[in-house]
């Protein structure tokens, strides 16, 4: 297991090299780069967020100069001075060749330095920390929530195929899955936060102004009073997924020889189940388990961020990806990629934990 391991992570660096490869080409072959941003904010155009937010190196550039007609080939750079450009592609590092910008980004990457933002005047790993928990907070607790109540119901399910409980439970969550995760938020904020009916749960952030202020007991509840319905809107398209993935898994395992032969032996039914069917069944459940985490985790929570004014990692992707970003958009792709290959690692060793006739070394030889 120990070699399989070594081999895993050393795969990691030509699949990280790739994904870096290709977005930085697609993202190189897109118009309006941080150089054509900066043009615009200089001959008073509105770009995007970050042109609003008044900070970022636009104060230390000024359109001020030689006022000499430009050939550039930047859109909207007519009219400036050809010199005013040179220092603003000097500034972004768009003076060398795109390959030699590649290389640098990849040797900086390797010992975790993704550099500053070029529109605010933070680095990227200081922006990337301060915005962590919001996601950290809402990908966790919706994972852990679509497992505990995902996994119970499908193995109820299959228990009682057929019976009125399972009809029931599927007609209510294949609702669910069809009811967009940014609308069931919408219509929680009407109904139990000041919207309209009920004014239960806070509206705005992650904690309440005072939180400092408050005992750990305190802290703790308010905490989940400000977490609870996000964590409920990213969660309810996942309950559908994972319940019929469960219910499928052990109806299969159920309908096997070794659980005939199992209760021919008199093994009591929740033996059966849980001593056979359950470590058989549970293997393609983990096996979604990383898949699971890293779309709730990166790509579900932009919407639910901007309904519950939650400043997190997917409002900050959405703004750096409008903005031309790039070193905030390259840095946190390869954090988010860096952490699903570790996750697709730590879901395979978990199969071995579940069931130890798996052997990795064995099959890959």
């Amino acid at each position: 297991m120990t070699a399989y391991i070594l081999r895993r992570l050393l795969l990691m660096i030509p699949t990280l090299f790739g994904i870096m490869l290709i977005n930085f080409i697609i993202v190189q072959a897109a118009p309006g780069g941080p150089v054509e941003q900066m043009i615009a904010q200089l001959q008073g155009m509105d770009t995007g967020v970050g042109a609003r937010t008044g900070s970022g190196p636009s104060a230390e550039i000024s359109p001020t100069g030689g006022g000499g007609s430009s050939s550039s080939q930047y859109r909207g750079a007519q009219g400036l001075d050809p010199d005013l450009i040179e220092r603003i592609e000097v500034m972004y590092g768009f003076d060398k060749p795109a390959y030699e910008r590649f290389w640098q980004m990849l040797v900086n990457y390797a010992s975790f330095d993704f550099g500053d933002s070029f529109f605010k005047d933070r680095t990227v790993t200081e922006l990337i920390w301060e915005k962590m928990p919001v996601s950290i907070s809402l990908g966790l607790w919706s994972t852990l929530l679509i497992y505990l109540i995902s996994i119970p119901m499908g193995i109820k399910k299959a228990v009682s195929h057929g019976s009125r409980f399972d009809i029931w439970t599927s007609s209510v969550i294949i609702i669910g899955y069809a009811i967009p995760a940014f609308l069931f938020a919408m219509m929680l904020v009407v109904l139990f936060s000041g919207g309209s009916y009920l004014d239960w749960f806070p509206l705005r952030g992650l904690t309440s102004p005072n939180f400092d202020e408050l005992s750990a007991w305190g802290k703790v509840t308010d905490y989940l009073w400000h977490i609870t319905l996000p964590v409920l809107a990213m969660s309810i398209s996942g309950f559908a997924t994972i319940t019929i993935l469960t219910k499928n898994s052990f109806l299969e395992e159920i309908g096997k020889q070794y659980v005939l032969t199992a209760k021919a032996k008199g093994l009591a039914p929740n033996q059966v189940l849980y001593g056979h069917v359950f470590r058989n069944a549970m293997l393609i459940i983990i096996a979604g388990l990383p898949a699971t985490l890293v779309g709730i985790f990166l790509t579900g929570s932009l919407l639910i961020e901007v309904i519950f004014s939650l400043d997190g990692l997917g409002l900050l992707g959405f703004e750096s990806a409008l903005n031309r970003d790039y070193p905030v958009v390259f840095g946190t792709l390869f954090i988010f990629t860096l952490i699903g290959l570790l996750l697709k690692l730590i879901s395979d060793i978990t199969y071995v934990l579940v069931d130890p006739r798996i052997d990795f070394e064995s099959r890959e030889g």
